[in-house]
């Protein structure tokens, strides 16, 4: 093989890979689905190479015998509580996309939908049968971009464009599908692929040089190897914290670093929390462009013992919310909690950037005053004409 396969090798062996699916608390081999690679699931799809897991699913790359293409197969695990909410959310998603045809809101590029679906049958020993998820391929995470291409620390131009189109996923999501995303990081925005064919030398380096695989139980577990290509487009994934179709919700959602206020104090929550996210997304891993130090990376002893620290933190950053907003607030019975009518913490520091002032109208502890994410992207921070924003690329 060529040297675009070599490139494309990633061999770490199991003994320094601790994150393998065993490891994850609560993993069964009862519940999830031991693919395999050459495996042809629902008549239609081989499996290629193994992409990456979770807690709740596996995700592969396959080859689409009926339509000649690659696609990404997610398999979840059986009796996930998320599965139900994304296919739900993913089909109205759909439902939206075809009522606006032919005009498309500028933002369902950045957002992720459903192809097919089908379930997998377990053996007659077991009723478990899993839920399989059809996407086209897309590559790399923000995360993995971020520490992949860049060391960690992105250009403030290209900060610049995944927000703005981030922005316009989120748009179409609360105005036109009048759906809450949920579940805001780094991990849940992958990248478009801009070259499909590229998905070749993936399975050319998987046939060269077979991942490594260990036996667990009665399955065979694979190492996984991501697809490590040029980005261009951010695109939104991952809906299985998703709601839609109502004004405000009571549920908790959103990963414990990410909480908005309203979450931790256990009040009705809107489309703001996405906001919020937003902004801690960039605070939690892109603030070291201009600061140089983190947000909030303390979720020690569980969601709710981190839950005060949490709070804290946020008050050491944005000073105490507004009296009027507390006292709205006192229905909540947590809210007394964290607060008191006495406590007086001011926000250190003064605004250095523009960067500083557009995280601080995304981060404000009243998600009525937070903007949409519409009014947003109107803000100076976007330089004029950055639509479409600028692809990433691969220093050097």
């Amino acid at each position: 093989m060529g040297s675009h396969v070599s490139s494309l090798r990633r061999r770490p062996a199991f003994s320094s890979n601790p994150g393998a699916e065993p490891d994850l608390a609560g993993y069964s081999v009862k519940d999830f689905y031991p693919a395999a690679i050459g495996e042809i699931l629902n008549g239609t799809y081989q499996v290629v190479a193994k992409l990456g897991y979770g807690t709740a699913s596996t995700t592969w790359l396959c080859r689409d015998l009926r339509n000649h293409r690659y696609a990404t197969l997610k398999i979840y695990a059986s009796r996930q509580p998320q599965t139900n909410r994304e296919v739900a959310a993913l089909r109205h998603i759909n439902a939206v996309l075809a009522a606006s045809a032919p005009v498309k809101h500028g933002g369902a590029t950045s957002i992720r939908t459903l192809i097919d679906q089908f379930e997998i049958p377990r053996s007659k020993t077991t009723s478990r049968a899993n839920l399989c998820l059809v996407f086209e391929p897309l590559g790399m995470s923000l995360a993995d971009a971020r520490k992949r291409m860049f060391g960690g620390r992105m250009p403030v131009d290209i900060v610049k464009g995944v927000i703005f189109c981030l922005l316009q996923a989120l748009d179409f999501l609360h105005r036109e599908a009048n759906m809450v995303h949920g579940d805001i990081q780094e991990d849940n925005i992958l990248f478009a692929i801009p070259r499909k064919a590229e998905l070749k030398k993936v399975e050319e380096a998987e046939m060269a040089e077979p991942s490594p695989r260990k036996v667990f139980k009665t399955h065979t577990i694979y190492s996984s190897r991501p697809l490590e290509l040029q980005p261009t487009v951010p695109v939104l994934c991952d809906f299985g914290e998703a709601r839609f179709g109502s004004e405000s919700y009571g549920e908790h959602v959103m990963p414990d670093l990410y909480r908005a206020p309203e979450i931790v104090l256990r009040i009705e929550w809107d489309e703001k929390i996405d906001i919020w996210a937003l902004g801690l997304m960039c605070g939690l891993k892109m603030w070291t462009l201009v600061e140089g130090t983190n947000l909030f990376t303390d979720n020690r002893g569980g969601r709710w013992v981190s839950a005060l620290p949490h709070m804290a933190r946020i008050v050491s950053l944005l000073g105490p919310p507004p009296i009027d907003l507390l006292k709205g607030w006192d229905a909540s019975p947590v809210t007394r909690r964290y607060f008191d009518k006495t406590e007086l913490t001011a926000l250190e520091g003064e605004a250095k950037a523009d960067f500083l002032r557009f995280l601080r109208r995304l981060l404000q502890w009243d998600p009525v005053k937070r903007p949409s994410a519409h009014e947003l992207l109107e803000d100076a921070w976007f330089p004029l004409g950055l639509l479409p924003p600028p692809p990433l690329f691969v220093p050097g």
